[in-house]
């Protein structure tokens, strides 16, 4: 059996050119990065909002995943390759690869099999540079924080309230917690500081929410990067370095246009996590596509309660069009795992757990029905799946009057998802009456417990001392009024990876909130979750190389 990186080495790319004529951009309105990858100009970007054009948003979710995933990206691929085999004008609109999970438990994250986004080890590597971007613009920040306290501290902040931290796009557990300034006056102030991993950084958020350059520079004007000895916030505006950050920032924040294995045109840009941050490509890509194309495909990640319900709660604020279908990924190993199945047993054939570990899956459909959008189950079949499994799924769902596909991306491409497609055509002809789960105005707490009770099913928010007393500064503040980003587990609809399927009664405890005013929403961490993961005892960069001709292997 071939490998991820080896389908996707032997398949060969149309010019770049080429996939933007599909969507009807010239030359001139690419940026060239090499012959297979491009950025769409940001003038370009400016004078398609003269369109009246746009098209239908299908968004791709997941019920909550095994360590390895469940293959969002993959069906997102393979169901926009159907697409375009039926002859529809189609474009993907896909979050950018971490190096974290690349080089930590996933490998490659460009989806799999014959469905795939190419050139693949490009796009899981050093793409066009765009989280390095990031990484350098959080980082220059953090720079001129430390450089501030030292020339004088005009700004009267505590070092001891500074919240920014720096970051790195690498899993690397050793940087959580460390101290900064040692070695005496001359190397700067001693204190605390730490680093995140970059796509769960604020910055990330801030270029996936913007909407233009100048509004890209207005957030990161207002980042909170700490407090003051009284307490009162300090921002990026008042240190004056918006500008700078804004310019490392310009190439960065134009989407990057590529291929899919069969040529269908797609967007990569931007890669915020779902379980600490919003987890969702850019808005800008998002919005370029449905003004290019009559279908986008786009995927938020983890389940349905992290990624999905940010999509639709804070990212759907920002977009031209609302879904007009949503499309859950499960799994036959998926439900096993929920339903306390061994890793090392979910290959093998078990009806009764399938049927115990639906409880999931129900209630992300439940979910997605709070939102008032038409649902389709995807089923992302592997080889070891047998009828019986998947006809399982397809009555279970039958009877929560949900449509189940199965579905064969992996190993077919788009002709395996051509059922999903269809059902995705009719599910988008259907009236759509979106309703968010909360409205900005509500309390910020009240946006919690509806999370909590709606979302994931649970009983009650708890909140520490710590976030007891933010609480109260955040309202006196009016940053109560702001979106929520819950930050928690992706392996439970509670805050506790243990508690697997469908839990009920258990509370939600957060320890902390991080107000991200650019990114604008507050961000609640709950339980462990951390913002800086660590590796596996067998990262998957074991496996990686490249041979005496360049070409990568063991991406996946």
């Amino acid at each position: 059996m071939k490998t991820d990186i080896e389908i996707a080495n032997q398949v060969a790319l149309d010019p770049i050119t080429e996939i933007a004529a599909q969507l009807n951009l010239s030359a001139e309105q690419i940026d060239l990065y090499g012959k297979y990858k491009a950025k769409v100009t940001l003038s370009t970007i400016a004078s398609l909002q003269k369109k009246d054009h746009i098209g239908k948003l299908i968004l791709v979710t997941a019920i909550n995943p095994t360590p390895a995933g469940e293959g969002k990206s993959t069906v997102s691929v393979g169901l926009a390759d159907a697409f375009h085999r039926l002859g529809e004008k189609t474009c993907l609109a896909l979050r950018e690869p971490s190096l974290g999970p690349v080089m930590g438990i996933k490998g490659g994250a460009t989806g799999g099999g014959y469905s795939q986004v190419v050139p693949m080890d490009d796009i899981n590597l050093h793409f066009t540079g765009d989280i390095h971007a990031i990484t350098t613009a959080n980082n220059a920040l953090s720079a001129l924080i430390d450089n501030h306290l030292q020339q004088g501290n005009a700004l009267n902040l505590d070092p001891r309230r500074i919240i920014w931290k720096r970051v790195l796009d690498l899993n690397d557990r050793a940087l959580r917690h460390v101290v900064v300034g040692l070695g005496g006056p001359v190397h700067g102030m001693p204190r605390e500081d730490g680093f995140d991993i970059t796509v769960a950084s604020e910055i990330m958020a801030i270029l996936c929410l913007a909407t233009s350059l100048k509004d890209l520079k207005e957030r990161l004007k207002k980042i909170v990067i700490g407090y003051t000895y009284d307490n009162l916030p300090v921002t990026v505006g008042d240190l004056k370095v918006e500008g700078a950050l804004t310019l490392l920032l310009r190439d960065a924040l134009a989407p990057n246009l590529v291929q899919t294995l069969e040529h269908t045109p797609a967007f990569i840009h931007g890669g915020p996590f779902a379980n600490i941050a919003h987890g969702c490509n850019s808005v800008m890509a998002t919005n370029t596509a449905l003004r290019l194309a009559d279908y986008v495909i786009t995927e938020a990640g983890f389940g349905a309660d992290l990624g999905g319900e940010k999509f639709l709660d804070i990212v759907s604020q920002h977009l031209i069009a609302q879904p007009s279908a949503v499309v859950i990924v499960a799994t036959t190993r998926a439900l096993k795992f929920n339903a306390h199945v061994p890793k090392e047993q979910l290959s093998k054939e078990n009806v009764q757990a399938i049927q115990e570990g639906f409880a999931n899956l129900a209630k992300h459909i439940d979910t997605m029905k709070h939102f008032k959008v038409p649902v389709v189950v995807a089923i992302n079949r592997f080889s070891t799946d047998t009828d019986k499994e998947i006809q399982t799924i397809i009555d279970l769902c039958q009877q929560q009057d949900v449509v189940a596909i199965d579905t064969t991306v992996w190993e077919n491409g788009g002709a395996g998802g051509l059922k999903l497609a269809q059902a995705v055509q009719k599910c988008c002809q259907q009236i759509n009456d979106f309703t968010p789960i909360y409205k900005n105005e509500d309390d910020l707490l009240v946006k919690i417990e509806k999370i909590v009770q709606q979302v994931y099913g649970g009983r009650r928010v708890l909140l520490e001392q710590k976030a007891q007393q933010q609480l109260i500064l955040f309202k006196k503040l009016g940053w109560d009024q702001l979106p929520v980003c819950m930050a928690k587990t992706q392996y439970s609809l509670s805050d506790d990876a243990t508690k697997l399927g469908r839990p009920c009664d258990f509370d939600i405890t957060i320890r902390e909130f991080i107000p991200k005013l650019g990114a604008g929403f507050i961000v609640a961490l709950t339980s462990n979750v951390m913002t800086m993961p660590g590796l596996p005892k067998e990262p998957a960069a074991l496996n990686m190389d490249v041979d005496e001709n360049g070409m990568a292997r063991g991406l996946f």
